[in-house]
């Protein structure tokens, strides 16, 4: 077998809503359709990541559906059917392999505490942090969630490692200086003036060998 070389990160944080879990299938379930779904979830991120200070994540999500034609009533069934997401398929090997090699997990994540706990059940992972947009007063990507979480786990950005499941991660982690893989699971258009990813994959297997390359 190759030697193995020293782990390039120590730290690995994730997007918890789209790096880790399949939302988009509930979202598209509660909307009725995928289309409405798509639509939904496409308003919703663009007001999380255009509000900066932090008002009621479930505010924006029926604001959301109103905006693409939903009922509001929508968000709160929404939220009523968190514990139904499912966690990408390699998701608990990959963070599973992670674990064993030392690594500490992290998520930094826009929605509300209660429903980050519920989101998080789901993955099944114990982490060793979470920042959601409420706790830290603010949503992505201004810079100050990310750093709030490397504070946290004292980690210098170069020593830790982001994953992205929106493009628009990008713009926050780039202000702190830590580097991102960007996790593209449905294959989405990177905005023109977003910085460039260390890595851009449709699964998370790649990650492990950019924690720790083979020599």
């Amino acid at each position: 077998m190759s030697p193995r070389a020293e782990r390039t990160f120590d730290v690995v944080l994730f997007d918890l809503l789209t790096a880790l879990l399949d939302s988009w299938t509930l979202w598209n379930i509660v909307a009725a359709s995928p289309e409405d779904g798509r639509k939904w979830r496409a308003a919703y991120l663009r007001r999380t990541y255009e509000t900066g200070a932090y008002r009621p994540y479930e505010t924006l999500v029926a604001e959301a559906a109103v905006e693409v034609g939903l009922s509001p009533a929508r968000a709160a069934q929404l939220a009523a059917r968190y514990d139904e997401l499912e966690p990408w398929p390699e998701v608990h090997e990959v963070l599973g392999a992670l674990r064993r090699e030392g690594v500490a997990l992290g998520v930094v994540t826009n929605c509300s505490e209660k429903l980050a706990a519920k989101a998080i059940a789901c993955t099944g992972i114990e982490f060793d942090v979470t920042v959601t947009a409420e706790r830290a007063g603010l949503y992505k990507p201004d810079a100050r969630p990310y750093q709030m979480a490397l504070d946290e786990l004292s980690v210098a950005p170069r020593r830790c490692l982001f994953v992205a499941g929106s493009a628009y991660d990008l713009f926050g982690t780039s202000k702190v200086g830590l580097p991102t893989y960007w996790h593209d699971r449905i294959c989405v258009t990177r905005p023109s003036n977003a910085p460039e990813p260390i890595a851009h994959h449709r699964t998370l297997y790649p990650l492990l060998e950019l924690v720790r390359p083979v020599e």
